[in-house]
């Protein structure tokens, strides 16, 4: 079934994603690495590695000369300095040189705290991501955006880092909850939203056969998904111009994340944003009612929310000015200019986000 999906910088590839369904294939990787000789720490989480931890050590220790393991707490409330700090002291106390390697085994969470910390220990080291759920598989393992969030703000604390491989097993998104699983579809209808009107249609006929994880749909869309991703990072790698589309329905997605204390997901707030900033744009008359519907209709039937309770204006605008994608205090705020192509529009206004946010709020609160 492997799918390999080569990532360049001017031209000259640095890294491949592997799409595989199992970790049968993963020694490849560290051959083509050159991991013998070096020391190997591989991060996860408490609920990850009781799942994967063993097989993934057993295969790594054949090439590593010391594989240690550590352990975070599951949630985004400890992807932070602290968790940060931790891991610099078990790096040093192992006596982790600048030739070593991290492994990311996990979602997101696990993928940014694991990546900022392979930027930064000893002005930085390579590192793997071994993503573990759906949105980390298509979204936070490529293309080298590491970070912790501080305080009140998500992601303001970070650094641009490529990781030196991206090893997909999709088998284990059987572990996933049902709402891990779905949460992940936010991050992928985006890119059919964004760039890719085929692969959003594709999205629509395949709902059945993606929500009964058939092997072959799944395998398509992960590499559809990664390879969309790919297109964007090569383009603009650290996020001067084009790749801020990424960020379509983002911007009231993390203000309503950090207003609900993360008790939805990130790929549910991402949905609700993008149904926000798709009424924005049909507003402005760049999509159809119809179209607005259909993305509706798709990210419901995909189990994911579009509609909020209501939560404080004031603090939600205020947490989208504190947004870390500001330019010159303005927002670059991500609308559609139709199916397939996002824009990227600094001209959005206070009012119309309130507009887009409303429509989102659920009737009769």
């Amino acid at each position: 079934m492997g799918k390999t999906i080569v990532v360049k910088e001017h031209e000259t590839p640095i890294y491949e994603i592997r799409i595989e369904n199992s970790y049968a294939h993963f020694d490849e990787v560290l051959r083509q690495l050159k991991i013998a000789g070096h020391r190997v720490c591989i991060v996860s989480d408490t609920t990850i590695s009781k799942y994967y931890m063993k097989d993934v050590v057993e295969i790594v220790k054949d090439y590593a000369s010391l594989v240690e393991t550590f352990t975070l707490q599951p949630g985004e409330e400890h992807k932070n300095l602290d968790s940060v700090q931790a891991l610099y002291e078990y790096l040093i106390q192992s006596k982790f040189d600048r030739n070593d390697f991290l492994i990311a085994l996990g979602g997101g969470v696990v993928g940014d705290l694991t990546g900022y910390v392979a930027a930064t220990y000893l002005r930085g080291i390579s590192f793997i991501q071994m993503p573990t759920t759906l949105l980390s598989m298509v979204d936070s393992s490529i293309g080298g955006k590491t970070g912790v969030d501080f305080a009140a703000y998500k992601n303001m604390v970070g650094a641009f880092k490529q990781p030196k491989a991206v090893y997909i097993n999709t088998s284990v998104l059987e572990t996933l909850t049902p709402r891990q699983f779905y949460s992940g579809f936010g991050e992928v209808t985006k890119y059919g939203y964004i760039s890719d009107a085929p692969f959003d249609a594709w999205l629509q006929e395949n709902v059945e056969k993606l929500i009964q994880k058939d092997s072959e749909a799944l395998a398509h869309m992960i590499e559809r998904s990664c390879n969309n991703k790919r297109v964007v990072v090569e383009e603009d790698p650290t996020e001067k111009g084009i790749r801020a589309i990424l960020n379509f329905g983002h911007t009231l997605g993390h203000a309503i994340e950090k207003m609900m204390d993360f008790q939805l997901l990130h790929g549910e707030c991402v949905a609700i944003g993008m149904v926000a900033a798709a009424y924005i744009s049909q507003q402005r008359g760049m999509i159809t009612e119809e179209q607005l519907q259909t993305i509706q209709n798709t990210l419901e039937q995909f189990q994911l929310p579009t509609k909020i309770k209501n939560l404080d204006e004031k603090t939600l605008i205020d947490i989208t000015k504190n947004d870390k994608k500001m330019d010159a205090g303005k927002i670059k705020f991500i609308l559609l200019d139709g199916i397939g192509h996002a824009v990227i529009d600094p001209t959005v206004t206070t009012d119309e986000m309130l507009a887009g946010f409303r429509y989102v709020v659920e009737k009769g609160e």
